[in-house]
């Protein structure tokens, strides 16, 4: 059981470029910050740190709209080359209504705009998902353990809407070093009743912890969460998703 989990933001992680390594732009913030990785560590990342080093920042210029993209933006006052943006990125289109798309991405995640991200990067840019999460993960966590000896568990987060209620959160889209879910089903809560369905998300949990500190505009890339008792595993972050025959809302 865990009794207390501290969040610390690591706050002056440089601006991240094509070509860096998100392990040594973390490293430099926390020793700008004074902090120290400890064992039982989890690090939780942004999507926009990674993919800003992985080079998957577009510039719109460069972008061509498609006939449809066009037509839609003009009738939802939408820009047409992220719209052609989202719909190159989607491998399912869920809903498109009002000038929102909510899609289907290649991960098996469904999100609005396939995950296309207009902030936090210089205007006339989009940010796009990283290709593999999980491996992006799993390499941070590699090379953290290679240059300092930390091999803490790694988290890279998003921002996700929710169906049927307001506000966003973070959620886990790449995970190393843990467990992703932890089932209680089997076991019997302090009633004496048998759990049968209990799965707890907690990688999303952690993800939507971090953000407590993270903010949106404060500039604040990554998060270590100290003192959490996780269960440490080769997880993967397609283990949260809902497979498509148990999904009563595909």
């Amino acid at each position: 059981m865990t009794d207390e989990v501290r969040l610390i933001p690591i706050r002056r992680i440089p601006e991240a470029r094509p070509g860096d390594s998100v392990a040594e732009l973390v490293l430099t913030g926390m020793a700008a910050c004074g902090l120290t990785g400890e064992e039982g560590d989890v690090l939780v990342v942004t999507q926009k740190l990674v993919s800003k080093a992985e080079g998957r920042v577009v510039a719109l210029a460069g972008i061509e709209p498609s006939p449809f993209a066009i037509a839609y933006g003009q009738r939802w006052e939408r820009d047409p080359r992220q719209i052609e943006l989202v719909l190159r990125e989607s491998a399912r289109i869920v809903r498109m209504d009002r000038g929102l798309i909510i899609a289907e991405t290649r991960h098996g995640f469904v999100c609005a705009n396939a995950g296309v991200d207009l902030s936090n990067v210089p205007a006339g840019y989009a940010a796009l998902l990283p290709l593999d999460p999980d491996r992006s993960a799993a390499q941070i966590r590699e090379e953290l353990g290679e240059r300092v000896g930390w091999t803490p568990a790694v988290i890279v987060s998003d921002t996700f809407g929710r169906a049927w209620r307001n506000g966003i959160v973070n959620v886990a889209i790449g995970v190393a070093g843990m467990r992703p879910l932890r089932d209680y089903r089997g076991q019997r809560d302090p009633f004496g009743n048998e759990l049968r369905v209990t799965v707890i998300a907690i990688a999303d949990e952690l993800a939507a912890a971090a953000e407590l500190v993270m903010g949106k505009t404060e500039g604040c890339p990554a998060v270590i969460v100290r003192g959490f008792r996780y269960e440490p595993g080769e997880g993967s972050a397609r283990e949260l998703l809902m497979p498509a025959e148990r999904d009563l809302f595909r």
